[in-house]
């Protein structure tokens, strides 16, 4: 007997974690033809029985609307079940469309709330959002101190998007010393994961020779880099530096 036909043979007896993993193979198409809304099926059956990663796949599905219609406010529904078991993922998406109004009624408090949750827990993009969320003082009063803390926490995890944003606050002198130096430093940690703002500005920093020697050609190569991914900032300085040469 195959894993597939085993994990059926479980699903149908009603194991919620052979419906939750029969599901996964349904939607990756793993051992079976790929089939969305077979993985929705069996998902719900998971998740109607409180599978926490049953209840965090079903919100994502109808986020994206994938194996079944778009619908926000179901994608909510759902990531507030599995938020209630302690699941990360679901707490930071739930943060993500409360700071947003998406699916709910906008409320920067309760984001706080949900990415604090997660962020406790060790979820890097939770803890990059509350930096973000200090930033720009949405849910809690202004505060560069505080958001140089959360960056660094997911960014000594590893976070690209932590890197890139902590990098900003050194270029700019937000809440730390301006350093030019340590601002490239951290792009670079960000760039070598693929992140296309940190490519992005790490090209401007060798076109501009600040923090780093000036370096004509690296700089079209990240700019470059940026751009392939859709960067509309890359996109429109490639765009001008190739006026220039005209």
């Amino acid at each position: 007997m195959t894993d597939v036909e085993k994990t059926k043979q479980l699903a149908k007896t009603g194991d919620p974690e052979a419906q939750c993993g029969l599901g996964r193979m349904y939607y990756y198409g793993d051992g079976v033809e790929k089939n969305p809304a077979e993985a929705i099926r069996w998902w719900r059956l998971s998740a109607d029985q409180k599978n926490v990663r049953a209840q965090y796949n079903m919100g994502l599905m109808y986020v994206n609307g994938t194996g079944v219609k778009k619908d926000l406010a179901e994608a909510v529904k759902w990531f507030t079940l599995a938020a209630n078991q302690g699941n990360t993922d679901a707490q930071c998406n739930l943060g993500v469309m409360y700071g947003n109004g998406d699916g709910v009624k906008r409320n920067e408090a309760e984001a706080m709330k949900w990415f604090t949750l997660a962020a406790n827990q060790g979820n890097t993009d939770a803890q990059c959002n509350i930096g973000m969320m200090y930033v720009r003082g949405r849910g809690v009063p202004k505060s560069f101190d505080e958001a140089i803390k959360w960056y660094s926490l997911a960014a000594n995890s590893g976070s690209a998007k932590a890197q890139h944003s902590l990098g900003v606050m050194y270029a700019k002198g937000n809440g730390v010393e301006q350093n030019y130096e340590e601002a490239v430093k951290l792009w670079d940690l960000a760039a070598d994961q693929g992140n296309a703002d940190a490519l992005c500005d790490l090209g401007l920093a060798y076109g501009s020779g600040l923090g780093v020697e000036k370096d004509h050609e690296e700089a079209r190569v990240l700019l470059e880099l940026a751009a392939e991914q859709g960067h509309s900032k890359a996109k429109s300085i490639i765009q001008n530096m190739d006026k220039v040469k005209r």
